[in-house]
């Protein structure tokens, strides 16, 4: 069974989809990912071996999306920022947590979601630097991220191609 991201967002109700952080890729995306995770902890709930596995992920995949959310709610750059390295730390916990439940969930789907959550991180990468430096009136020195720095290093960097693919075939266990 297969999951699409467009009739996905079909089902996201009114209310989010009108809030001006709906245009944010990397909420909506997170969004999707949460909601992908329900029928991953679903199935990983169901291997005595990944209960407590479960959990995590599924608090670690709802907490990227709750700190894209309160981080855009914030006044100014630099608490903006701190937010999205918080989402940031949780998206790179989640592809941990994916990583121990591929026996249970298959590889294809733990591959497919760390791939999508690997985007996600990397939106935020980008972010993350741009908002330390808006509307922050007191210098502090910044944390060098370097993500323009190891896109070539990053063998599996996705294209607008593999992005489609990932949003257009998200296996479910």
């Amino acid at each position: 069974m297969k999951m699409n991201f467009e009739t996905w967002m079909q089902s996201v109700p009114a209310e989010i989809k009108d809030d001006s952080l709906w245009k944010m890729e990397a909420y909506r995306l997170s969004l999707f990912v949460v909601d992908l995770g329900w029928h991953d902890v679903t199935k990983l709930t169901g291997d005595r071996r990944t209960l407590d596995t479960s959990g995590q992920l599924y608090r670690a995949l709802g907490s990227i999306e709750a700190n894209i959310s309160e981080g855009y709610s914030r006044g100014s750059g630099r608490d903006r920022a701190r937010f999205y390295e918080y989402a940031l730390g949780s998206a790179r916990e989640s592809r941990g947590w994916y990583y121990k439940g591929r026996h249970v969930l298959g590889e294809a789907v733990a591959e497919h979601r760390i791939r999508l959550i690997t985007h996600v991180a990397r939106l935020l990468l980008r972010m993350i630097p741009d908002q330390r430096s808006f509307g922050s009136f007191v210098h502090e020195d910044s944390i060098v991220y370097g993500a323009e720095q190891r896109e070539a290093d990053w063998p599996t960097w996705l294209d607008p191609a593999d992005v489609s693919r990932l949003l257009e075939n998200a296996l479910l266990p």
